[in-house]
């Protein structure tokens, strides 16, 4: 961008700080304002600038400033930050590594930092990973919920894994490559084995791959491995898949099994069950002892 152009593109006076939204792997789905507000900002924030600096140079923007911004350098240099932001009137672009800042990410105590002192904070939306699996994986529907990345271990492990079990919405988290196999069957485990998903990995790139099957299918068929970025989407226990699902059970059946997969107490699965399929409380507790002593 010319520098005519890069003064032309400015036009604001006070200082801000805009999250943009860059490719997750095919380097042209930017935005046009993306590019203009990377362009004319006067430093860009990168959580790795050697791969920022790929970005800008394929869509040849000089940057007046790149700065390394991790969770790290986000809280030692943070009053920095907002004191060349509110005093010095500086506009600041904010960028990670891929995708949308702040979506299992650095940079949520700058910008909390950034609202209570008062400076501009704008978004410049753009390419998302769990979006994008959302979109390819045939789960989508009216909502979804984003998990991030999954806790290592331990309980924290098993409430996030036990939410996802029940939750009426399907589910989208990201995982390590290594650790793929195991999560889809530690998912199985609580949501049951027939519960459809999908592991899509490689979006926008030249290997992108969507698995769609079973958890117990997928765990099976990525125990080898799988290389490259991996975004898990997981139905809602509500979901049904009728192309490719046998089973005849009710879906009140369905939504209870789910439920007590995940760990509920009768009472609560009954409750929650209720709530989602819009019946009777009692009917759907009494339906479930029912069935506990057949």
């Amino acid at each position: 961008m010319q520098e005519s152009e890069r003064h032309a593109a400015r036009e604001r006076e006070d200082g801000t700080l805009s999250l943009v939204a860059t490719p997750i792997g095919n380097l042209d789905d930017i935005t046009l304002r993306a590019l203009k507000v990377l362009a004319a900002c006067d430093v860009v924030l990168a959580e790795d600038t050697r791969r920022t600096l790929q970005l800008l140079r394929a869509h040849k923007i000089e940057a007046h400033a790149i700065e390394r911004l991790d969770d790290h350098v986000a809280r030692h240099k943070c009053e920095s930050l907002i004191r060349r932001m509110r005093d010095d009137n500086a506009w600041m672009a904010m960028v990670t590594d891929a995708g949308t800042p702040l979506v299992s990410d650095p940079g949520a105590f700058l910008v909390r930092a950034a609202i209570d002192a008062g400076v501009r904070v704008e978004s410049v939306p753009g390419p998302s990973a769990a979006v994008s699996a959302l979109l390819v994986s045939g789960l989508a529907g009216e909502g979804y919920r984003f998990v991030g990345f999954l806790p290592r271990e331990g309980p924290d492990r098993q409430r996030a894994i036990a939410a996802i079990a029940r939750d009426p919405l399907p589910s989208v988290l990201y995982e390590s490559p290594h650790r793929t196999s195991q999560t889809l069957r530690d998912l199985a485990g609580a949501c049951g084995p027939a519960r459809q998903a999908c592991v899509a990995r490689e979006l926008t790139k030249l290997h992108e791959e969507a698995m769609r099957d079973t958890l117990s299918q997928l765990a099976e068929r990525t125990e080898p491995g799988v290389l490259g970025e991996v975004s898990i989407v997981v139905a809602g226990f509500l979901q049904v898949d009728s192309a490719g699902d046998s089973d005849d059970t009710p879906a009140l059946d369905r939504a209870l099994d789910a439920a007590l997969g995940a760990g509920m107490k009768p009472s609560v699965a009954a409750r929650e069950v209720a709530k989602a399929l819009g019946l009777d409380r009692a009917s759907v507790y009494a339906h479930a002892l029912a069935r506990s002593q057949k």
